[in-house]
């Protein structure tokens, strides 16, 4: 069933998940950082390979949300052009949505918060 929501709320749902996906950047700044005194610390073939298996799930994240926000200013840029076509009726025109966007970004945070987990372990035994 065709869902659809007046192009105000889509936009803000729009601005909400690049927000959340801005947090999730910049935690991954910090995570590395972390990542990267531990390197400092440890040059044991062991806990290199959990950095490098950790380097590599920070890359791969990121990747996803740079390929959610580009997805989701596709949209944006959509909606803005409806809106410029006909501005008068923004304020009572609703659109189809689109709830695959809620959906990575719901499964995103949990990988996330998965990762952020095993990662936390990680630092325990090795900071």
């Amino acid at each position: 069933m065709e869902t659809k929501e007046f192009i105000y709320d889509q936009h803000q749902k729009h601005l909400d998940y690049l927000n959340r996906l801005e947090f999730y950047t910049e935690e991954i700044a910090i995570l590395k950082e972390r990542l990267s005194e531990v390197t400092a610390k440890n040059t044991d073939k062991e806990v290199l390979k959990q950095v490098e298996h950790f380097q590599n799930q920070f890359i791969i994240q990121r990747n996803n949300i740079d390929e959610l926000k580009h997805t989701i200013k596709i949209q944006k840029n959509e909606l803005q052009m409806q809106v410029a076509k006909n501005p008068t009726a923004v304020d009572h025109r609703k659109v189809i949505v689109d709830d695959k966007n809620q959906d990575f970004i719901r499964y995103f945070e949990q990988n996330f918060n998965e990762l952020r987990k095993e990662f936390n372990l990680f630092l325990r035994d090795w900071m």
